[in-house]
């Protein structure tokens, strides 16, 4: 059986010479500064937070975002907001595109929605992501509601269990897609209240409550939170139409 490391650094500033690391997966890892030289690189997947990636040489990082805000349009319309209208014409936009997915999903038999593909999140644990991450940002956050969390909230991986437990999530739980579509439809329906009353003044409130316990203690303006989730929103809404595309061909 492979070896599994979680929260470690013993491998830090590592050397890894004449060595086979295929088949090996790296998630929520900080490889910054990572040097892969005279390598097979074959079959190689790589997503996350990119930047300065040379790859024989060759910074791919601007190509990369090119070609991904070409795919993704609504990821240059994230970065250019403004406005308080910016925010709702932002929010439309992510409320259409979620539209468009959950038909797609829906095409699926519901066993398939709760299948991951590559070992990545399944459409239901996607969305119950999104709960959560409505819960921290808006209600937490913007509201200053110390506990939010829906039982179904599904945090980031890295984010200790125990203390997701202690929140009064059930990262075991194991709800139906319509169980999961209810509180989602709660959670789109508060962002959207958000963003109907939002002002210029409104925009740069600080908030002073964290998105969770562990989070940095700093102050947010309302419209970073709503950055962080229309950014969440988006981001995940790419992969799941990846991964969507993936259990229909199968």
């Amino acid at each position: 059986m492979a070896a599994h490391y979680d929260n470690t650094d013993a491998f830090r500033e590592a050397s890894f010479t004449s060595s086979s690391l295929a088949g090996a997966k790296f998630r929520d890892c900080d490889l910054t500064g990572l040097k892969v030289v005279d390598s097979f690189l074959v079959d190689v997947n790589v997503s996350g937070i990119v930047g300065n990636f040379i790859v024989n040489d060759v910074d791919v990082t601007p190509y990369v975002e090119a070609e991904l805000d070409r795919r993704n349009p609504e990821r240059v319309q994230l970065r250019e907001m403004r406005t308080p209208d910016d925010f709702r014409a932002m929010w439309a936009t992510v409320e259409r595109l979620w539209a468009e997915t959950v038909a797609r999903a829906e095409r699926l038999p519901e066993a398939r929605r709760h299948e991951r593909f590559d070992d990545e999140w399944s459409f239901v644990e996607t969305l119950r992501h999104l709960v959560f991450a409505t819960d921290a940002w808006v209600s937490r956050t913007i509201f200053d509601e110390p506990l939010p969390f829906h039982p179904f909230g599904l945090t980031h991986t890295a984010y200790p269990p125990t203390k997701a437990s202690e929140l009064g999530m059930d990262l075991a739980a194991r709800p139906t897609y319509g169980e999961v579509m209810e509180v989602r439809a709660g959670r789109l329906a508060l962002v959207r209240g958000v963003v109907d009353d939002l002002t210029d003044a409104e925009l740069a409130r600080p908030c002073t409550r964290p998105p969770a316990p562990g989070y940095p203690e700093q102050p947010r303006s309302v419209g970073e939170c709503l950055r962080v989730v229309m950014g969440e929103e988006c981001e995940h809404r790419r992969y799941m139409e990846r991964d969507l595309a993936a259990l229909a061909a199968t």
